[in-house]
């Protein structure tokens, strides 16, 4: 019996040992999130808006029609870059505003200026105006090619006008598109992100910026509301573009020179493919033996472009770029887009069933 009490004793004390250390961990843990929030949230800025738009009324004794001025009021959110007071935020919460507050966590508000806008991405800077010789406090970029699924992903915001809000989740998956802008390759978080939230951070555990809050998935047209899908531009691609938007105000892009789809493995296997080749200024099929498992299909090839220059081809399979695999039109946009203007690519293509290596130098992207 004596044995039988002292044996759950012991059982008991490791229990409680456990417990007491999960405890611990769990504090530790805490502690590291809040001075992790503590670092970034000097960043962070409210953005409010006030745009002014006309609707028409007519005097009700003279007959006369007049514009009626309707001040509407906006709030996002917002990421000092530059201790020089430089902000990145998304378009969509600036692109129609007229006048702009930017409020930082303290509650200090300057006035602020757009330096530009990128509809492409969705992304924008402005720049804190009348602020004197004060150096702001700007976030420490972090590497967002080397985000893990599966790590911690913190926002930081101002959902419904909830300023300096902030919410713990997970990097849910990356490279996503969801259809809303031309270029998309999000991360997607289940980090709680609300309307206010737009153009904030998603920071590491490090307080390092990984994203820009961007869009979110609601539950259905009537719903504003977080159902744990939410999505950030890449800080890699968002600190890149911003770059371009303070040095000469607009984003230049370097361009193939093709239209791309997707080739997917279950329209490609034991089907016979065709390479696309031009004759007198038409394009004729010529089929062949050729079953690529996977790649990126040139549907076609802009005359003049870069790519006809170095003799790519209709019905080309792309299936690498710069040594990187590519399996769909996203991964080729994706490497382009990171590199310059005037960059030689190295591009692996499937035609006829021969492998070919062709080398492209971007071009400026033509306005549309």
């Amino acid at each position: 019996m004596k044995k039988l009490l002292l044996a759950g004793a012991m059982l008991w004390l490791g229990v409680a040992s456990a417990l007491a250390a999960g405890t611990g961990a769990l504090k530790q843990f805490g502690r590291e999130i809040a001075d992790t929030v503590e670092r970034a949230m000097p960043s962070v800025v409210v953005v409010r808006t006030e745009a002014v738009q006309y609707h028409l009324g007519r005097d009700p004794f003279w007959g006369r029609w007049y514009k009626i001025p309707e001040r509407l009021a906006g709030q996002g959110s917002g990421v000092i870059i530059r201790k020089e007071g430089y902000v990145l935020t998304s378009n969509h919460v600036v692109e129609e505003a007229q006048h702009i507050q930017v409020a930082l966590p303290d509650g200090t508000q300057f006035p602020a200026k757009i330096v530009g806008r990128d509809e492409t991405t969705d992304l924008a800077v402005l720049k804190i105006e009348k602020a004197g010789t004060r150096v702001f406090s700007a976030i420490e970029p972090g590497d967002s090619d080397k985000v893990r699924v599966g790590e911690f992903a913190i926002a930081i915001g101002s959902p419904f006008t909830l300023n300096s809000s902030v919410t713990l989740g997970i990097v849910s998956q990356k490279g996503r598109a969801v259809g809303m802008l031309p270029y998309e390759d999000f991360i997607q978080t289940d980090a709680s992100i609300n309307p206010g939230n737009s153009g904030g951070p998603l920071v590491d555990v490090d307080g390092k910026l990984i994203g820009i809050n961007a869009v979110i998935q609601t539950a259905g047209p009537d719903s504003q509301g977080n159902i744990g899908i939410g999505f950030a531009v890449p800080a890699n691609l968002a600190m890149r573009v911003a770059g371009q938007l303070i040095d000469r105000g607009h984003v230049e892009r370097p361009w193939l020179g093709i239209q791309m789809r997707d080739l997917a493995e279950d329209e490609t296997a034991n089907h016979t493919t065709h390479t696309w080749r031009g004759v007198a200024g038409r394009a004729t099929a010529e089929p062949v033996v050729a079953t690529p498992k996977t790649g990126v299909l040139v549907a076609e090839v802009i005359e003049n472009g870069p790519a006809e220059k170095i003799g790519m081809r209709m019905g080309d399979v792309i299936t690498g770029v710069d040594g990187q695999p590519v399996s769909a039109a996203h991964d080729v946009q994706k490497i382009v887009w990171m590199r310059g203007v005037g960059e030689a690519l190295r591009v692996e293509i499937l035609r006829g069933g021969q492998k070919k290596v062709l080398m492209v130098v971007t071009e400026r992207m033509p306005a549309e």
